[in-house]
């Protein structure tokens, strides 16, 4: 009998666990303080600093010289667009499987309205698809948009 107990209890803190680290589907509104570069803004979250969002799946052009990273091409151009598509607006973002990143920022994929916006960047060649397992939801369509935008010439591929 004892062993029975412990084999669901066992049982049900795996299960409690792998459940708590699912985010897939949940959704948070969310009002953006400012955008940082073309891939990441800060929302208002009742601090002064806000917290940082990440766009997933999708990877925009550095607009700062870091240690690791250089400026990179057509980086100020991402940043004025994501700016003049978020600065201020209220966003909803959507959670895949992981909810942070090594650094803490919160990963989402981003609508203002109906407009998904990592799709948007990437259509319009402001970003590449950058897939990091374990959020893949859209992985195969950012890769189509990309290719669609390269042959198109338009923003980075221009």
């Amino acid at each position: 009998m004892l062993k029975r107990i412990n084999f669901y209890g066992c049982a049900g803190v795996i299960c409690l666990l792998l459940t708590a680290f699912n985010f897939k589907g949940e959704e948070k509104e969310a009002k953006v303080k400012r955008v940082i570069d073309g891939d990441t803004f800060v929302i208002e979250n009742g601090t002064l600093k806000g917290e940082k969002v990440r766009l997933i799946g999708i990877d925009a052009p550095e607009t700062r010289r870091t240690a690791r990273k250089e400026i990179g091409y057509y980086g100020q151009e991402a940043k004025e667009y994501l700016t003049s598509m978020l600065n201020g607006k209220q966003v909803k973002l959507v959670f895949d499987v992981g909810k942070r990143d090594r650094y803490g920022r919160l990963l989402a994929y981003v609508y203002l309205g109906k407009k998904f916006v990592n799709r948007d960047l990437v259509e319009q060649g402001y970003a590449v698809s950058y897939t990091l397992a374990p959020n893949v939801q859209y992985a195969d369509l950012f890769v189509k948009l990309e290719r669609q935008a390269r042959r198109g010439k338009r923003g980075l591929w221009k």
